[in-house]
């Protein structure tokens, strides 16, 4: 077997899935005359939540969309949104009028009252920025048709954090960079990130840890700059580097010790297929290992879909939704563990 990573024909590097594992595109916007969430009273929160809902039915978005207020269901229906990467945490967990318009497949959904009145974002499988881009873009477009979004001449479009004034665009990518983190040479990427003005964060976006050797990268700077420039920049020429400096470090990782990289990769799917009981955090970064065999072509017997769906499927929120119930932490290990045996046999 050869030292290198797979051809880039196989099918796992198409969109170089292999580590991109999801792209994103939101549109930040805020209705004219309104104050901004954080200076508003539940009764303006309400107000313009309605407002915005009456707008999105009236116009034809794709994908059968639904209106979920946030406020009417449970906590862990709210949970499994989040997890899902639906709504945010910061969403999640408010206490003012708020919902969340979401289409059938769950890749395209319109915050209301998060941080700004409006965040409408697509959501796509590996590097499709450019496609996520021209969906939320139609949305916002389609909207602007009934609402009166707050722009002001020199400055483009207002929003409640600076860093999304003028377009309210930001572009983002979830990143599974494992050989770096094992080489030593994050800590240089994140570095060049800072110097090229990109935010790095968790699994989760902001506030969050890195966890399975996940990474969100986004643009922090969406003023000065048109979003074609902006998604150019990100999608031909951040996204590539990031990913062509993952992929040396894998090759680097083979050439060095291929016996110890297939040693780690085959114990953690191992302990994964026999567990009874695992605690999310060690079920990440197994996991993480595991996906990295199956991209170095190390596991041929693994479905790289089925370990981008456990990624979520082991979280809270869905090992509670699975049984119905609330779950004790020892039985929440036991589910745990349950939904992996299952996914990997």
């Amino acid at each position: 077997m050869s030292a290198d990573v797979p051809s880039p024909d196989d099918q796992i590097f198409e969109l170089e899935a292999d580590v991109v594992l999801t792209s994103r595109a939101r549109i930040a916007r805020n209705l004219s005359g309104s104050p901004f969430v954080h200076r508003s009273d539940p009764e303006q929160c309400q107000t313009v939540a309605e407002e915005i809902r009456t707008a999105a039915e009236c116009v034809d978005l794709p994908g059968s969309p639904v209106w979920i207020d946030l406020a009417e269901i449970s906590n862990r229906h709210r949970r499994v949104l989040y997890e899902r990467h639906i709504i945010s945490r910061q969403h999640a967990e408010g206490h003012h009028p708020r919902g969340v318009i979401v289409d059938e497949d769950e890749t395209t959904s319109i915050m209301v009252n998060e941080e700004d009145h409006v965040r409408m974002h697509t959501i796509a499988q590996g590097l499709q920025t450019d496609h996520c881009f021209d969906q939320v873009r139609d949305i916002d477009r389609s909207l602007e048709t009934k609402l009166p979004w707050a722009f002001h001449q020199r400055l483009g479009y207002l929003a409640a954090c600076p860093s999304n004034v003028g377009t309210g665009v930001r572009f983002s990518a979830m990143l599974h960079l494992p050989a770096l983190s094992l080489t030593g040479d994050l800590k240089k990427v994140q570095n060049a990130a800072n110097d090229l003005k990109l935010a790095v964060r968790g699994y989760y976006g902001e506030g969050s840890e890195s966890s399975g050797n996940f990474f969100q990268v986004s643009n922090q700077v969406t003023l000065g700059c048109s979003e074609e420039e902006l998604l150019e920049q990100f999608q031909q020429v951040i996204l590539p580097g990031i990913i062509q400096y993952e992929r040396s470090a894998r090759r680097a990782l083979l050439r060095q010790d291929r016996v110890g990289i297939e040693d780690r990769v085959r114990r953690d799917i191992a302990v994964l297929r026999s567990a009874r009981l695992i605690k999310v955090d060690e079920c990440m970064r197994r996991l993480s290992t595991v996906r990295l065999g199956v991209c170095l072509g190390i596991l041929d017997d693994v479905d790289l879909r089925h370990i981008n769906s456990l990624f979520v499927l082991i979280q809270p929120g869905h090992l509670h939704e699975r049984v119905g119930d609330a779950l004790s932490p020892r039985e929440a290990l036991v589910t745990r563990a349950d939904t992996v045996r299952e996914m990997l046999a």
